[in-house]
């Protein structure tokens, strides 16, 4: 292409076909934006006016000793011969709101949360449509999937962390005792936390897709992923200290899936590297020829 403008005198050069200047991709990133901010807005608006469900059925749910993982959890233990020694349920605590406008600004908080999680593939696939024209076709067969793929691991990792991890950090926390102390957590605490047991880990199972981009561009090899592999348990160790209370059990729960990712990571940057090899290998029988 340089070749083509080159060859013109630079009063008659013309933009080819399909390419953008400056300001027209900032004007389509412009309108991806704001389409994705429009799904935000439209799915955070229809959390707000299901209020009942989000707080009672959705948010609160963990508190509760009817909670799907307490039960299943329990049931497991008993069909396994184990009677209830696996079994543990949330004692019972009060939520309330201190401030004076904590209820509504929380309500507001947890509906923009929730239509951010929602919304998280349409943003995606905003995204996708502003980057995909700029890749080649053979990126974009190598990319296909991309949306479904991201969707799904951020959802499994929201899963996981209302599923899994809400019910023993709830557990720990809410059981907590110091002498001549009583835990009485406000709303806006317990949203915090609740946001933080599930958005940051549906962000962190996204991991596979980040080292597969690295991968393709050259900065991660799988050799570099082995030889520092004692080095990233140790920061996935602390990673799940961070995002769990200071629990043992909840941490070993954290921290499993993230070394899983971590190992199948390493397998999607040597296949990577493999395709690159073949790719480069072909390329020079080509030239050859």
């Amino acid at each position: 292409m340089l070749s083509r403008l080159k060859s013109k005198p630079k009063d008659t050069e013309e933009k080819p076909e399909g390419e953008m200047t400056f300001f027209e991709h900032l004007e389509e990133l412009r309108g991806h934006l704001f389409r994705s901010a429009i799904w935000i807005m439209v799915f955070a608006i229809a959390a707000f006016f299901a209020k009942d469900f989000v707080f009672s059925d959705l948010l609160f749910a963990p508190r509760y000793e009817n909670f799907f993982s307490y039960q299943a959890l329990c049931n497991f233990s008993n069909m396994i011969g184990l009677q209830d020694n696996l079994c543990f349920f949330p004692p019972k605590f009060e939520v309330q709101g201190v401030g004076f406008g904590e209820l509504f600004t929380t309500h507001l908080k947890v509906s923009f949360f929730i239509g951010l999680a929602v919304a998280f593939p349409f943003i995606l696939w905003e995204i996708w449509r502003f980057v995909s024209p700029g890749l080649y076709n053979k990126e974009r067969k190598a990319a296909r999937g991309f949306v479904f793929i991201c969707s799904l691991l951020f959802t499994m990792g929201i899963l996981f962390g209302y599923f899994v991890i809400s019910p023993f950090a709830i557990t720990f926390l809410a059981g907590y005792e110091i002498e001549g102390a009583v835990a009485v957590p406000t709303l806006a605490s317990y949203v915090n936390y609740m946001v933080m047991f599930t958005i940051p880990v549906g962000l962190i199972f996204e991991l596979p897709i980040l080292v597969y981009f690295l991968s393709k561009i050259g900065l991660v090899t799988p050799e570099f992923m082995r030889t520092y592999r004692r080095h990233a348990f140790v920061v996935i160790l602390i990673l799940a200290a961070i995002i769990t209370p200071p629990d043992v059990m909840t941490q070993f729960l954290v921290g499993m899936p993230l070394f899983i990712l971590y190992e199948l990571s390493i397998f999607i940057s040597a296949r990577v590297e493999k395709n690159a090899k073949k790719a480069e290998a072909e390329m020079s029988l080509t030239k050859t020829d």
